[in-house]
């Protein structure tokens, strides 16, 4: 996986941000989701090499990046904390503005790095995902049957950190197998990648003080923009898996529609993993948008 990459780290914004290199040209920036690392992008990453600077990167909580202790009002894990990491890394790389494609939770770190800087992003692309107020918002008993995890991860420490730390593989092939897809997508030296990081300590206490960070401190800052006016100004791609849940509960497109002003976008035929599911398909509709 990851042939040429360089893999470092960098200490930025107050904490080592663990990523991979490869490329020249113009600055993109891979963020990936829950529960998983940077090697979601590891059936794409190279072709994107051959026309951008690709930097794919952990977020503060996962994989080898740092996990900062949690704090009453989860602000070390607010995406508002998180975007600052990326911004940091990026013009630490030497990219004033760069390009965005993000999956999951690393897509809801990059609309509050679009939000709160941006004149940084050229150009955004984010999967299967509506804005994180819309969908708390709009919450019925199948996102919430689908999505439990959203709801277990937010419960009060240690209770989920626990019963993650006490059986890590059974949480991964939960949350992971439990889609349309199952585990097939996931090859077998990707899948161990994850599980290896997901038993690293802190780990379980990153991912839960994430969603924490979501469901409170992230909603006060989405709402501050909307009664403010803020929209997103950049170009931006939405894209969804046409098998997935995001697409049955909401209308994704209508979503970013809301808070954004050049939106465009169209389900894909996976599930929610599009990167490992469809990543051909995905190249083609990233590079047309981002070229």
């Amino acid at each position: 996986m990851f042939a040429g990459f360089q893999k470092d780290q960098r200490h930025v914004n107050g904490v080592d941000i663990a990523y991979r290199i490869k490329g020249t040209g113009p600055g993109l920036l891979l963020l990936h989701g829950h529960p998983q690392t940077h090697v979601i992008w590891h059936k794409i990453a190279e072709q994107l090499a051959q026309h951008f600077t690709v930097v794919a990167s952990d977020l503060r909580g996962y994989g080898d990046s740092s996990k900062p202790p949690a704090d009453d009002h989860h602000t070390h894990y607010s995406k508002r904390e998180m975007a600052r990491d990326s911004l940091a890394l990026m013009k630490d790389l030497g990219f004033s503005e760069f390009s965005v494609l993000a999956h999951d939770r690393g897509a809801r770190v990059a609309h509050r790095l679009a939000l709160d800087h941006p004149q940084t992003v050229l150009r955004m692309v984010l999967l299967d995902i509506a804005p994180t107020l819309s969908m708390y918002a709009q919450t019925d008993e199948t996102f919430a049957r689908a999505y439990w995890h959203w709801f277990f991860l937010i419960r009060p420490a240690p209770l989920p950190e626990t019963l993650i730390e006490a059986d890590p593989e059974s949480y991964l092939r939960s949350v992971m197998g439990s889609r349309s897809a199952g585990l097939k997508p996931f090859t077998e030296q990707a899948f161990s990648e994850y599980l290896r990081c997901l038993k690293l300590p802190g780990t379980a206490r990153g991912i839960c003080e994430d969603y924490r960070a979501s469901a409170s401190i992230d909603l006060d800052h989405d709402r501050a923009d909307i009664a403010a006016g803020h929209h997103l100004m950049i170009p931006l791609l939405v894209l969804w898996g046409a098998e997935g849940t995001v697409g049955r509960c909401f209308d994704p497109l209508k979503e970013w529609q809301h808070v954004a002003t050049d939106v465009r976008g169209k389900a894909l035929p996976a599930g929610h993993y599009l990167a490992e599911e469809v990543p051909e398909l995905l190249l083609d509709e990233v590079l047309t948008f981002l070229r």
